[in-house]
């Protein structure tokens, strides 16, 4: 089989979305032109949805926000509170999953790492997690992971993602790395399409944890942004593109910083993201590389993309029998036609 056509000639990938928020509503209209993968799965909170023919994404998204959970579909809607678990024992043949979920508590995406370990299932993980907290978390599961036939592919977003995988692109030029620094901007007009990622982001604002974040009301975050004008100024974040780069050996996570500016109320970028890239060249000569993302790509896009480009890797790999927990700084993403 060709490593570059995964799939030519042969049914689409089958591939699951845990988590139907903001963020695994965009996915599945990411997906919703694709040729090379079907959305057949999903879990959120009070249920889940299995189509192995194919789950429509319009009627999907409509029946969660008038009912609040996919469970409520018809047909092929389940209502459970054991989503996640029912789900995967009902939906054959789903060879990926796209974790779409809230790392809260920091435990959360390694908790279902294991509950995929239990079940025996056999098959590609891809998370677009952020904290290098939650990340070490998955590292202790590796050799689990890897003799559960599991392919786990960890900080797939944007970043860590895209960024941190530009970064190790752009390393090459050097031969000494002196600093990268990420600076992200994301706007959206309005912080309840997206609660789990601002709940996140409030997380990493000096004088809040994760679980204070986690325990504060709808009313208690309007009160918040109302002080801030809208704005989340996010500095020295707990971000696991440092780890990502360590372990691919770019350079020690004390030379990665990670910061930006959230607007929750409008949904113009406040300001563009990019990744640079500092290092001292063979020559002896010092310089920087900058990769900037166009501000009219969204958070959502520059997440969900390379979410699915990184499953897509996986499969390959998981299809040459290669299991165990890999970083967005390791593998190229593959692009989903």
């Amino acid at each position: 089989m060709s490593p570059v056509m995964v799939n030519a000639g042969l049914s689409p990938i089958r591939v699951g979305i845990l988590g139907f928020g903001g963020l695994g509503q965009a996915a599945t209209r990411v997906l919703a032109p694709k040729q090379q993968m079907q959305w057949v799965a999903v879990a959120d909170q009070k249920g889940y949805a299995y189509d192995g023919e194919g789950l429509n994404p319009n009627r999907c998204i409509e029946i969660y926000q008038a009912q609040g959970s996919v469970g409520y579909l018809e047909t092929h809607g389940v209502l459970s509170s054991n989503s996640i678990e029912d789900l995967v024992k009902t939906a054959p043949g789903v060879e990926g999953y796209f974790l779409a979920l809230p790392n809260l508590p920091n435990d959360f995406m390694a908790s279902v790492a294991k509950t995929f370990i239990r079940l025996g299932w056999r098959g590609v993980l891809v998370d677009a997690i952020k904290r290098t907290s939650a990340v070490e978390l998955l590292l202790e599961l590796k050799d689990e992971l890897q003799t559960a036939g599991i392919t786990y592919m960890t900080g797939c977003g944007a970043t860590p993602g895209l960024l941190t995988a530009a970064a190790a692109l752009a390393a090459q030029s050097y031969t000494e790395i002196h600093n990268i620094k990420i600076t992200f901007g994301v706007g959206i007009a309005n912080w309840e399409a997206y609660r789990a990622t601002i709940r996140e982001d409030i997380g990493h604002l000096p004088g809040y944890t994760v679980e204070q974040a986690r325990a504060m009301t709808d009313a208690e975050i309007e009160a918040l942004l109302a002080e801030t004008g809208g704005l989340l100024t996010l500095e020295n974040m707990e971000h696991a593109d440092d780890i990502m780069l360590e372990l691919a050996g770019i350079c020690s996570r004390d030379r990665v910083t990670v910061g930006g500016i959230v607007d929750t109320r409008n949904p113009k970028k406040p300001l563009s993201t990019n990744v640079q890239i500092t290092g001292r060249t063979f020559e002896g000569k010092v310089s920087t590389h900058t990769f900037t993302l166009g501000d009219e790509t969204s958070m959502a896009a520059n997440v969900c993309g390379p979410a699915f480009g990184y499953l897509k890797a996986g499969i390959q790999l998981h299809r040459r029998g290669i299991h165990g927990l890999f970083t967005a700084a390791e593998i190229m993403p593959q692009f989903v036609s």
